[in-house]
């Protein structure tokens, strides 16, 4: 039977989505490799541009990497010891006990969790580890964060429901493993006003707004945050919100 569980908002722009979208720190792939019990094979679950695949290949002998979407995958960059897939999260199509760590980076609240928790015990060895992780709205400066937190809410007609489980940073679901305590990390980037805006028009409520409406709702606001941001590079900074459990 097909799988209907894959929820695409990010297809349609998947060239985009790999240019605009902030970068993880490497300081969090470095603590995941660190407390990892083997480093053979990692799983990076919807994996979209690669990104966080790309670092884990950096420390792990192989990384399968897959997605649902196959333009997300054709616009992932390669490397030699990353293999890309298209496959859902809830039907992975690897071997059992064949994986040391599984992560998932801005995806689990797009999910069916109990049938993704289901594969992810059916996959993960003895030992390994489930990693999740999302972030929300950045912090600028206390002028531009307003600009951006009332355009989010000027979406909310074309919110997902699932948008809510990033709002509330994870901290509603239950992993199926034992929580690994963790440090908190924190993504950043020397942004122009202008890459703020691309960054702006990848989130999926805009791309459901601007194929309802027939309009491209950033532009609404572009003349007001390029006036509040000048002409300089600005730091932005996302507190992640990451969860790791541990198959005993």
């Amino acid at each position: 039977m097909p799988d209907n569980s894959f929820k695409d908002h990010f297809s349609g722009h998947a060239a985009a989505y790999a240019s605009a979208r902030p970068n993880y720190p490497p300081s969090l792939f470095d603590f995941l490799a660190d407390n990892c019990a083997a480093r053979d094979c990692a799983w990076d679950c919807a994996t979209g541009n690669g990104q966080a695949a790309l670092e884990l290949a950096g420390r792990y002998r192989r990384v399968i990497a897959t997605d649902a979407s196959a333009m997300q995958i054709a616009a992932a960059p390669p490397h030699e010891r990353l293999e890309y897939r298209v496959a859902t999260a809830e039907n992975s199509g690897l071997e059992t006990a064949s994986i040391d760590l599984v992560t998932v980076a801005q995806a689990l609240h797009w999910f069916d969790l109990d049938r993704f928790f289901d594969e992810v015990s059916r996959v993960v060895k003895p030992g390994g580890m489930l990693a999740v992780w999302c972030y929300g709205l950045c912090q600028v400066t206390a002028t531009i964060d307003r600009i951006v937190f009332d355009y989010y809410e000027s979406l909310a007609t074309w919110w997902p429901p699932e948008r809510r489980l990033v709002e509330r940073g994870y901290s509603d679901i239950t992993l199926p493993f034992a929580l690994v305590e963790c440090p908190q990390f924190t993504m950043q980037q020397d942004w122009s006003a202008d890459d703020m805006l691309s960054y702006l028009n990848t989130w999926s409520a805009t791309r459901r707004c601007s194929a309802d409406t027939g309009s491209e709702p950033v532009a609404a606001i572009a003349a007001g945050l390029r006036a509040a941001w000048g002409p300089a590079l600005r730091a932005v900074n996302w507190p992640l919100f990451l969860k790791v459990g541990r198959n005993l």
